[in-house]
């Protein structure tokens, strides 16, 4: 053929351009694109505006609106939250060694009063509950303080005075005097509160004012004892909002801005898991604490634990127990304090304490929660288990003087 009696160059040029065309023909052939990638822009009316904006909408704008439920809940209680700081002035116990004549004669009369006293300085949080300028916060915060300066959101600030302190439930109430209009934060209740609603917690962690976290309840009613602070009579509500330093006595929100508790307590040891005194409860103590400066809790006077019939049961399988214990559900008496109103009862170490007033006793936060709700001198009929027989004993509470 001729075609192949063609130079050689000119025969690979004519190959490259038909592999070429045949490369193009294919590739417009084959080409396509995924429907939804080459689907025409919509053709947007009027009419169709508002329905357009909705589907482009995230989910979490279409779960909390064009405007967050946070900045209206913070916007609503914002300006009544402060920040509190405190100052005290302690001086170190002289050494007793400073005190012995020799000493005092070999280095001078005065040079153990040389020692010099230190500044403690802390912070806090703390809201505004009434116009007149009464302001709710932690005992820890202000117990102690020589000067108490509270700072409001807009700058002012004002010098503290502690109207009362309880140290039993962590809650202290401080009036600054600024004037009857002030911002009052609402106070809502912590009985409608529900595991999984929004918590806000706000306040001025580590000296970074006017902070806000976002998380939710976490659970209910924990007790002090289960916290750590077995020296408060406290069911806490559990929150993951986070809470640092500096937030204690602030307020913890619901989505709707009212405040539900008062940040009090961290585990250090763990993150997002924070605690907060309900606010039913802090309201109660602090119209006592506006009134008397103080609140009188009713006490027994034993040191107990929560005692279950396999709790038992292991202490009297172990062969260095000291005493046998009986295998049922109460509360074991660890200790009891001379002079309460417990010992002059008769109550023991060793006794199961299984009802008071004829309702059954399971827990020991039980037992103190009854002790609690009680009247100051009320006798409470108390059935202890000692051995194998039960007793029927009448303790009349008294009050607690010592927190600790």
């Amino acid at each position: 053929m001729r075609f192949l009696k063609l130079p050689r160059s000119l025969r690979q040029l004519s190959t490259h351009v038909l592999a070429i065309a045949l490369g193009v023909l294919l590739t417009v052939s084959t080409l396509q694109v995924l429907p939804s990638q080459a689907e025409p822009a919509p053709t947007v009316t009027a009419g169709d505006t508002s329905q357009l904006i909705a589907q482009r909408q995230s989910p979490a704008s279409a779960a909390i609106g064009s405007s967050s439920f946070v900045t209206a809940a913070v916007n609503r209680v914002g300006a009544a939250v402060v920040r509190i700081d405190t100052e005290r002035t302690i001086t170190r116990r002289v050494d007793p060694f400073m005190e012995d004549p020799f000493f005092r004669r070999f280095f001078g009369e005065g040079f153990s009063q040389q020692i010099p006293s230190e500044q403690l300085r802390g912070l806090g949080s703390g809201f505004i509950i009434d116009k007149s300028g009464l302001v709710m916060t932690n005992a820890h915060v202000v117990d102690k303080a020589d000067k108490v300066t509270v700072r409001l959101k807009d700058g002012r600030t004002f010098e503290g005075k502690v109207q009362g302190i309880d140290e039993v439930t962590d809650l202290a109430v401080v009036k600054i005097n600024a004037g009857n209009d002030l911002p009052v934060a609402p106070l809502g209740s912590s009985s409608n509160v529900q595991v999984g609603d929004w918590a806000i917690a706000v306040g001025n962690p580590l000296g970074f004012d006017n902070t806000v976290t976002l998380g939710i309840v976490s659970t209910l009613k924990r007790s002090s004892a289960q916290v750590g602070i077995s020296d408060k009579r406290l069911d806490f509500i559990q929150t993951d909002a986070a809470i640092n330093p500096g937030n204690s006595g602030g307020p913890l929100l619901n989505g709707q801005g009212e405040v539900i508790g008062i940040n009090t307590a961290i585990r250090p040891d763990a993150m997002g898991i924070g605690f907060a005194i309900p606010i039913d409860k802090a309201k109660a103590i602090a119209g006592q604490l506006q009134r008397d400066g103080k609140v009188a809790h009713p006490y027994l006077g034993v040191q107990m634990l929560t005692l279950t019939p396999e709790l038992a049961k292991q202490n009297n399988t172990d062969p260095n127990s000291p005493i046998q214990i009986p295998e049922i559900n109460g509360v074991f008496v660890m200790r009891v304090v001379p002079n309460s109103p417990a010992a002059s009862a008769g109550i023991r170490r060793g006794d199961v304490i299984l009802q008071v007033d004829g309702k059954a006793i399971t827990s020991a936060e039980q037992l103190q929660n009854v002790v609690e709700d009680s009247r100051l001198g009320q006798v409470l009929q108390v059935k202890v288990q000692r051995g194998n027989k039960t007793q029927q004993l009448s303790v009349r509470t008294a009050e607690l003087q010592n927190a600790s």
